[in-house]
């Protein structure tokens, strides 16, 4: 058997519609991660999944308790098959967040397949169901055709990774010894371009924020007071776009990143982002002048507002609001001083007159910024098995624009990290109708089952 045979077997999975069947359980099972305490038996039932799933392939399976008490499970599974062998470390969630059924389209659920030409509907295909589920099914490709892996498989499957992966860095610290590998092969997040296979091996991070400014309590009559009193909406408006300009870009200079290096330019050189058919285009006047747009979202830190309110917008009345607030957000790459980010904005706001406004953490925690540099030996391996599998030369990113639990395996665990997404950008992930594109499923297939053949043919000396 040769690594085209294992790269036909996958394939077929797909073809023949055994994928679909095992994507089509999971997908029932209601995982909704942010409405954990009414999902804990549907969390024990993903995991007997799991262990049903690999049980067959000869992995030895636990379900661990979360380290967090207000967390679900986390499973484990590995084969060792040899010591002296690679080792591959593979993580998934098995997580969604919450259905929202009743903004589907009249004919679709979010608990069931509904495949519509190159479309498979469902909560949890894109994120991230549908990609674990294709790395499992690329393992069993490698079985079938040559009997063994060749290598050590170790996968982790959290359930808590819609709500901030709460315990899998104290279950990593915890368990540091059992999750030992060489190496980290992962799927999650888009493809940067629906037909182009990429790889990324990091992930930016992100502070969530609240600015707020409150003047007084309660509101007063426009009329009676406008002009003689402090109007927060106002004060609050001008404090945001002294953050950043009119094209979006930062003026906090402790934000602006000093990391954007050549090796990292030249792997986004000919990387254009693009959604597909269904996404939005990309803005050229808007985000740093000086960058292209790979640049921007991949190499360099983006302030957004993500929600504004101020009085009752949806009764609006003819009262001066006593308080104004904003959500925002960093999203930050390698470099970013995470313990700054705050405190220089604080001292930002107060140099330019805003000794009124507030700021303070939000209650959703930081994801840490990771990134592997692309000239790493594991990037340069994966990148041309995925060639040599596809015909197509993939793009290269040294992080996602979006977050991962990704500084649990490559700062707790010490590995480094590459992610194959399975997933386009106009996905709809995280909101109503998610679904995933056949055509990416089956080349996902095809793609993992080149990267485990050839870990089974890997030089010992790739560190």
């Amino acid at each position: 058997m040769s690594r085209g045979d294992a790269i036909e077997c996958a394939a077929t999975y797909f073809d023949d519609g055994d994928f679909f069947k095992d994507l089509e359980r999971r997908v029932a099972i209601k995982t909704e991660s942010q409405i954990f305490e009414t999902r804990k038996n549907e969390m024990s039932q993903y995991m007997e999944e799991m262990h049903q799933t690999l049980a067959p392939l000869g992995f030895d399976t636990k379900v661990f308790e979360n380290p967090n008490p207000k967390a679900g499970p986390i499973f484990f599974a590995e084969r060792i098959e040899d010591k002296k062998f690679k080792t591959v470390l593979t993580y998934g969630h098995g997580d969604v967040v919450r259905g929202q059924e009743e903004k589907w389209l009249q004919h679709l659920t979010p608990w069931s397949l509904f495949i519509d030409g190159d479309k498979i509907y469902g909560r949890g295909t894109a994120d991230n169901k549908g990609q674990h589920s294709i790395n499992i099914g690329a393992l069993s490709a490698i079985l079938k055709t040559r009997g063994n892996l060749g290598f050590n498989s170790k996968i982790i499957i959290e359930t808590g990774e819609e709500s901030g992966s709460p315990g899998l860095a104290e279950f990593a610290q915890i368990n540091k010894k059992i999750l030992e590998a060489d190496v980290l092969i992962s799927s999650d997040g888009p493809r940067l371009q629906p037909e182009r296979p990429t790889l990324f091996m990091g992930s930016r991070g992100s502070f969530v924020f609240d600015i707020e400014v409150n003047l007084r309590d309660g509101a007063h009559h426009s009329g009676n007071w406008g002009g003689l009193i402090g109007n927060p909406a106002l004060i609050l408006a001008n404090a945001l776009a002294c953050i950043a300009d009119k094209r979006g870009q930062i003026q906090v200079p402790e934000w602006r990143p000093d990391t954007l290096t050549n090796s990292i330019r030249v792997a986004l050189a000919d990387c254009e982002v693009d959604g597909g058919a269904d996404g939005p285009t990309v803005d050229p006047e808007w985000g740093e002048q000086s960058l292209t747009p790979a640049e921007r979202v991949f190499a360099w830190n983006s302030f957004e507002i993500l929600a504004f309110t101020a009085g009752v917008p949806e009764k609006p009345v003819n009262a001066i609001p006593g308080n104004a607030k904003a959500r925002c957000q960093l999203r930050f790459v390698v470099g970013t001083d995470v313990e700054d980010v705050i405190p220089a904005l604080e001292r930002h706001l107060k140099k330019n007159g805003f000794t009124q406004v507030s700021v303070k953490a939000a209650d959703r925690g930081i994801l840490q910024a990771t990134r592997l540099d692309p000239d790493n030996p594991w990037v340069r391996w994966a990148a041309s098995s995925i060639q040599k599998t596809t015909n197509k030369k993939p793009a290269i990113l040294p992080n996602l624009g979006g977050g991962l639990p990704n500084d649990v395996f490559s700062e707790i665990l010490g590995l480094p990290t590459l992610w194959v997404p399975h997933s386009y950008a106009s996905c709809s992930q995280h909101a109503p109708n998610e679904h995933i594109l056949g055509t990416i499923m089956r080349e996902g297939l095809e793609i993992m089952a080149g990267l485990f053949w050839g870990i089974g043919e890997l030089d010992c000396n790739i560190t």
